[in-house]
């Protein structure tokens, strides 16, 4: 996907995810059940840096800070994210000259200022050029605690892979516009998902530089469905999961149940007897697969498997937030799992009924998946 479209911004991928909540400790022993450790803090604020590989997410308890009023109206959740970039200075000129909106964080004495602009409901988008090893901004604003593994392998998470934004019906073309116009993103998929009560459009946004990955999803229709729930709980749009890479997701998913974390049901048995049929030639151990609920994706077409294996944890911060844990083989780097949406919806819809969320009304709806 990298240098198939200009990259005026300098995009190098994710550098961070920043998050926030009311019970900061809840947060904290979620990022450890995550495999994620506590390996630095802020010289000057109430932030906490916590790693895995080449994953940054960042804790931020500051009073009277950015992260804070965003609690105050969104509960727990991410706060604010940061991109890499070659300048950030010229990308900071040409997102403002492109419309976005400035915004100043306030820095204290002999600390980076580092430029952002207004995202996603009200979150923060930074630009970051400092990221090489012994020059970014964790070791010119952060000490790092005292014989910790700067990046520790964790449950063998490596990067940020992608992650998405619900937004309100009508407003996905609006998003979708601001990365075009600020960071030329381009659409790569797009989708239309019905379950058997509710419906999901999303549209699938990537960087030019191919790291950053943004799908977008809106609901289908008026009426209760998972981004309607999200917006009511979250208060607004914003970042509704994180999808995290590793190159051994049965180890990584082992490890994730053995801490705690609480994963998305598998899909029912045809889902995986048919999975031969759909992707003839895959080569994964199918049982394997089942045993721990990881759903298969992607394509075998000229014999060369390029495969997608995913699982989504349940939501586990707040009511609306969840993660996803991933695996690309075979040079598979532009899906996002499009043939197991389905199986996704229906089971995040089977919660929402069980928890009294949807009423049931004995409508029926096919699917309709659409790549673009």
């Amino acid at each position: 996907m990298a240098d198939l479209f200009d990259n005026p911004m300098g995009l190098c991928g994710f550098d961070f995810v920043e998050f926030a909540s009311p019970e900061p400790k809840l947060v904290e022993e979620l990022f450890e059940k995550l495999g994620f450790t506590h390996v630095a803090n802020h010289r000057s604020k109430d932030v906490a840096l916590y790693r895995q590989g080449d994953i940054n997410l960042i804790l931020n308890r500051e009073p009277k800070s950015h992260a804070s009023y965003f609690v105050e109206e969104h509960g727990p959740g991410a706060c604010s994210m940061g991109f890499r970039v070659v300048d950030s200075r010229k990308a900071y000129k040409r997102a403002i000259e492109m419309g976005a909106q400035p915004v100043e964080v306030p820095t204290g004495v002999m600390e980076l200022k580092l430029p952002a602009i207004k995202g996603i409901g009200g979150s923060l988008i930074y630009l970051i050029d400092r990221f090489d090893e012994g020059s970014s901004i964790y070791d010119i604003d952060f000490e790092f605690l005292p014989g910790v593994d700067r990046h520790p392998k964790g449950y063998g998470f490596k990067v940020i892979d992608h992650l998405t934004h619900n937004v309100y019906r009508g407003r996905m073309a609006y998003w979708a516009n601001f990365y075009e116009r600020i960071f030329n993103f381009r659409e790569i998929r797009y989708f239309d998902i019905k379950g058997e009560y509710t419906g999901l459009t999303s549209k699938a946004m990537t960087a030019p530089d191919g790291k950053i990955r943004i799908p977008l999803n809106e609901e289908a229709r008026q009426g209760g469905g998972q981004i309607e729930e999200y917006l009511m709980q979250f208060n607004g749009e914003g970042i509704q999961h994180i999808a995290l890479l590793s190159d051994n997701l049965l180890e990584s998913i082992d490890m994730l149940k053995k801490a705690g974390i609480p994963l998305m049901t598998a899909p029912n048995d045809t889902y995986y007897e048919m999975l031969s049929e759909r992707l003839p030639g895959h080569g994964e151990d199918v049982k394997e697969l089942q045993t721990r609920g990881i759903l298969l994706d992607g394509t075998t077409e000229g014999g060369k498997p390029r495969l997608l294996l995913q699982i989504f944890s349940e939501t586990i911060l707040g009511s609306p937030v969840f993660f996803e844990f991933i695996q690309r083989k075979g040079d598979y780097e532009d899906g996002f799992g499009e043939g197991n949406f389905k199986a996704l919806f229906e089971s995040i819809e089977r919660d929402q009924v069980r928890r009294g969320a949807i009423e049931t009304d004995g409508t029926n709806d096919d699917t309709d998946v659409a790549g673009a």
